[in-house]
């Protein structure tokens, strides 16, 4: 069974950092493209950052670009998003995507609640 779970969510101030992780299972891990979205209260979900089955390529909504950093463990079977200067806007629940590649098979983690609040 293909799994996806996110880890490390929390409650920081403005300004601060954390650190969400993903693990996968049940999946062979380097023929995922792996993405994480966000859902804030009351709003759509929305794309923040991405990168390929590879890791050779990162992609990030412009929001978050500059602040933010996805970077993958192929052996680990792990993905990550450093997020560094938290705004408020940044507060939402927190989703790991992972997408087969040359498929539409995905899979969606159940979420990690990151709240930043003064």
């Amino acid at each position: 069974q293909v799994r996806v779970v996110e880890s490390g969510g929390g409650e920081v101030q403005p300004g601060g950092s954390l650190r969400l992780s993903c693990t996968a299972s049940g999946l062979t891990f380097h023929y995922y493209a792996m993405k994480w979205y966000r859902q804030p209260p009351g709003k759509e979900r929305e794309y923040v950052a991405g990168v390929t089955s590879d890791g050779g390529r990162k992609s990030y909504a412009e929001s978050v670009k500059g602040r933010f950093t996805i970077s993958r463990d192929n052996v680990r079977k792990t993905v990550s998003l450093q997020m560094n200067s938290l705004e408020l806007e940044d507060t939402a629940g927190y989703y790991c995507k992972a997408e087969e590649i040359s498929t539409t098979n995905e899979c969606w983690g159940q979420g990690a609640q990151v709240t930043v609040s003064s």
